[in-house]
């Protein structure tokens, strides 16, 4: 039997943000940043590293992943000092 794709299952895939995560990233990690609301790598830019550090999910090899992709696009995470004023 052939399967028609109705306008509801196609609806919503252009409207929603594409990634530019890590494609290496563990999905924990990819769990744990779109449970925070964040998919894309400028997104992390209003966080310190400590914060994305907390979440559940988050480890030594996910943090290395996201510090290279950032730089890569001449980001960085947050100043934590800025946050502290």
């Amino acid at each position: 039997m052939k399967k028609t794709t109705s306008k509801k299952d196609t609806a919503g895939a252009s409207d929603q943000p594409k990634s530019d995560l890590p494609v290496e990233l563990a999905q924990p990690a990819r769990r744990a940043l779109a449970a925070a609301g964040i998919q894309r790598l400028k997104q992390l830019t209003r966080f310190s590293e400590a914060e994305i550090k907390q979440l559940h999910g988050i480890g030594p090899n996910a943090l290395t992943q996201i510090r290279r992709a950032l730089a890569s696009q001449g980001l960085s995470f947050a100043d934590e000092k800025k946050w502290r004023e």
